[in-house]
């Protein structure tokens, strides 16, 4: 089943795409999250840290092969390629107004 993809995930989907830290910075709440495998992230200046040195800074590419929705997350299920880790993983998303609250990522 695809789902429609709701607008915040889109644009962190797509910053994520074109190695653009500010505007997916800019896709999270203030308060955001990213939960990597467990390991949390909070806010701008600790999701730039991770990102820097695990997603974005390592060239990632997101390939969506599916969007679902269950209950109050929107999961996508994508290829990851780049520089860093690379296979299949499903990133849940949790969305407040027009921005990303949560970002969960597990295989």
């Amino acid at each position: 089943m695809t789902e429609e993809m709701p607008q915040a995930v889109r644009t962190l989907l797509d910053a994520a795409n074109g190695n653009d830290t500010t505007a997916f910075l800019d896709g999270f709440t203030g308060d955001g999250v990213v939960d990597d495998w467990g390991r949390e992230f909070r806010g701008a200046a600790r999701i730039r840290a991770w990102s820097d040195a695990e997603f974005i800074g390592k060239q990632v590419s997101l390939a969506v092969e599916r969007v679902e929705r269950r209950g109050e997350e929107t999961v996508v299920t994508a290829q990851v390629g780049g520089n860093g880790f690379n296979g299949p993983s499903h990133f849940a998303f949790r969305v407040e107004g027009d921005r990303v609250s949560r970002m969960t990522i597990r295989a």
